[in-house]
């Protein structure tokens, strides 16, 4: 383990992260629960827990910049840019199930990365970049980090968005390119170290990418508009691109 300095930035947003985990582990009002009709900017419809831990984290970090968030999209003032999903894997918070957190990334004036951070609200699991742009992994329970150390040979990867992609799977399946698909994209780029892969096939939105993408130095990255394979062996990606390129192209 390593003490790492964290910045102003990264105590507000950490700060944020543990006040939304208290809040989801503790006993939800029916409010949390309902959607009534407010499509966010990320095209979904938002539930009271996402417009909750919305304002957490605009409360701690309103002073650090202006919001691109995938609920209230464009919010505030100021030369920085934070990115936002306020709640990554939503769906799976709703249903109670443990794989949901937070993404933050922020830009400064000139567009470039300054800090990145995914929490898994569920676990504590908690991932950031330092200055140098290095991934390190610590929780919220402590401000204690470290570099990432993944197992020697993961037996499955990440397919974010299979269940729109028969083709694909079957053909993941014929290489024997296990997997499974936790619903929840910028956690399973936060994680992607530590699997075989991680492929995401679908629309790319910011709020999705910003902060997991930035996590993922140091291994395999191919970025198309209608798909993201990550990977820690060239071959295996090499081979998933050939493998989504295909399936798409059977489908057209």
């Amino acid at each position: 383990m390593m003490t790492f300095h964290l910045s102003p930035f990264y105590r507000s947003a950490i700060d944020a992260c543990r006040k939304a985990q208290r809040l989801l582990s503790s006993e939800l009002t029916p409010s949390l629960f309902e959607k009534e009709g407010f499509v966010g900017a990320g095209g979904d419809l938002s539930s009271g827990m996402d417009m909750a831990v919305e304002k957490l984290l605009m409360d701690a970090l309103g002073s650090f910049g202006s919001f691109d968030s995938e609920e209230s999209g464009r919010v505030g003032e100021g030369e920085s840019t934070i990115i936002l999903d306020p709640l990554d894997g939503s769906a799976n918070a709703l249903s109670r199930f443990p794989y949901y957190g937070i993404s933050i990334a922020r830009l400064d004036g000139e567009g470039i990365l300054k800090e990145a951070l995914v929490c898994n609200l569920a676990n504590g699991d908690l991932f950031l970049i330092d200055s140098g742009g290095n991934p390190l992994k610590g929780d919220l329970a402590s401000e204690r980090f470290k570099i990432p150390v993944p197992p020697p040979r993961p037996e499955i990867g990440l397919f974010e968005k299979a269940y729109a992609h028969p083709a694909i799977v079957a053909a993941l399946d014929a290489e024997g390119l296990k997997f499974r698909s936790p619903g929840a994209v910028a956690l399973s780029l936060a994680y992607a170290r530590y699997v075989n892969y991680m492929l995401f096939v679908g629309s790319f939105r910011i709020y999705d990418f910003a902060a997991g993408l930035a996590l993922c130095k140091g291994l395999e990255l191919i970025v198309e508009e209608d798909y993201v394979i990550v990977a820690r062996d060239p071959e295996v990606a090499g081979k998933l691109d050939k493998i989504v390129r295909e399936r798409s192209a059977e489908k057209v």
